[in-house]
């Protein structure tokens, strides 16, 4: 598990395809991984399984391949990384499980005062999960979401620091980025799945910023 704050940016130094899944060794600061251990990369969490010279190798299977970006990484792309969460640390960020939902795209970047305002274009499965000042994770960086301006997409607000201290200062329109849901709101909809079936509540619906709906049946308390 872990918090969505990012501890240190990497760089891609050779991209191969192997027995093991698509290899990545990744240059870092990073000076005492062990073997077996977890590494959130962009947002994904992958293994690290060997380590050499400041860097280290993960490897991505083709089921990760397949919900990620991660096919189009090449040698000198900058990636944020995240170690695993101690129980003992603080959980300064948001409860991040490393599994990314989908894969989001850029489709506006502008400047608004001291900060710069980002609007990603997300799967509905995902938007049904967003709420104004919400969570959301972008390449493994834990952000709220700042606004809504319309369904199924997301506008963020990114601080200095967030633009200093991670590779979200580089975004521009078209690019793709790693999103993954609050994890809380994922059960939540699932308990509700089967209440929303019965009162024919769909997607279009669920997506629109602060929805209620005095139909939404309440089960009884017990």
């Amino acid at each position: 598990m872990f918090t969505g704050l990012v501890d240190a940016v990497g760089t891609i130094d050779r991209v191969t395809d192997t027995p093991a899944g698509r290899e990545f060794l990744i240059r870092s600061r990073y000076d005492d991984l062990e073997d077996g251990e977890s590494v959130a990369v962009n947002g994904a969490c992958l293994t690290v399984y060997d380590r050499t010279d400041g860097r280290f190798a993960v490897a991505a299977v083709v089921t990760t391949l397949g919900r990620t970006a991660m096919g189009g990484w090449v040698a000198g792309k900058r990636v944020n990384l995240e170690r695993a969460l101690k129980a003992s640390d603080r959980l300064g960020g948001h409860i991040v499980q490393g599994h990314v939902d989908g894969v989001g795209t850029v489709r506006a970047v502008a400047r608004s005062g001291d900060a710069v305002l980002v609007d990603v274009a997300v799967a509905s499965e995902i938007a049904e999960l967003l709420v104004p000042h919400g969570s959301i994770t972008v390449d493994g960086v834990s952000l709220t979401v700042n606004a809504i301006p319309q369904p199924s997409v997301v506008q963020l607000s990114l601080i200095d620091y967030t633009l200093r201290h991670t590779t979200l200062g580089e975004l521009k329109p078209g690019d793709a980025v790693h999103v993954e849901g609050d994890v809380i709101g994922k059960y939540v909809r699932q308990l509700m799945t089967p209440y929303r079936r019965e009162s024919g509540i769909g997607n279009r619906e669920s997506n629109a910023p602060g929805f209620s709906d005095s139909r939404f049946p309440i089960p009884d308390s017990p």
